[in-house]
């Protein structure tokens, strides 16, 4: 991680600022869907790989990114198409105990994720870490979804730290561009479909395929 170091077994004022959809839980394709049929509900259309570029834009972002302008009937379909697949989403392998493995270490868990506040429950829900994680902020939060800084911003606020005591994790170049406008260092994971270069030209510090590969890394950090 560019010679800072992970968190250690009982560091204070460190916090982990982890994104949800994509990073810990297996949502991104699902996302791309809802989005898919969101839009032909309002009469537009969009090819999913150009949509699925986007995902992790806020829905605010994303749409005038995609289609050149805005459209709030795209922007009202989307929640509803979304629950309509909520129930296949995974929790990715080794999240649960990465978060428990950092919360174990002292490190303060947040989540910040650009999706609104019901979904992110119902991720916290279905990751079931209980008590490690310390915090949360999500899109109804803020002014300005990801690629913009306010999100991770916020959740430094929550953990009462400044960015040079945190770490985003993340999945997609727009986590890796907030993370930097908010002087934030960041590890990157490939589960949201964007390449480990991609990742890396972005700025991301470390790339790792998934995070059980991370979880990995923390616990040769529990063990020196």
């Amino acid at each position: 991680m560019s010679g800072r170091r992970w968190p250690e077994r009982g560091s204070a004022g460190v916090a982990v600022l982890f994104d949800v959809d994509g990073t810990l839980v297996d949502t991104n394709y699902l996302h791309t869907l809802a989005w898919s049929r969101a839009l032909a509900d309002a009469g537009e259309w969009a090819p999913m790989n150009a949509i699925h570029r986007l995902v992790g834009m806020g829905g605010d972002q994303l749409v005038p990114h995609l289609l050149g302008h805005s459209n709030d009937a795209v922007l009202a379909a989307r929640p509803g198409r979304y629950r309509e697949l909520m129930p296949e989403a995974r929790v990715f392998p080794g999240a649960r105990r990465l978060l428990t493995a950092l919360a174990r270490q002292g490190a303060q868990v947040v989540l910040a994720t650009s999706s609104p506040k019901d979904e992110l429950e119902a991720m916290v829900a279905l990751l079931d870490v209980g008590s490690a994680i310390s915090h949360t902020t999500n899109g109804d939060d803020v002014d300005r979804t990801k690629p913009h800084a306010d999100v991770f911003e916020c959740a430094l606020e929550r953990a009462g730290l400044g960015p040079d005591d945190a770490v985003v994790v993340g999945d997609s170049v727009w986590d890796v561009e907030a993370a930097g406008r908010a002087g934030i260092r960041m590890v990157a994971v490939e589960t949201g479909g964007f390449a480990a270069a991609e990742l890396r030209t972005a700025g991301a510090d470390a790339v790792y395929h998934d995070v059980g590969e991370l979880l990995d890394s923390v616990k040769r950090s529990e063990r020196c």
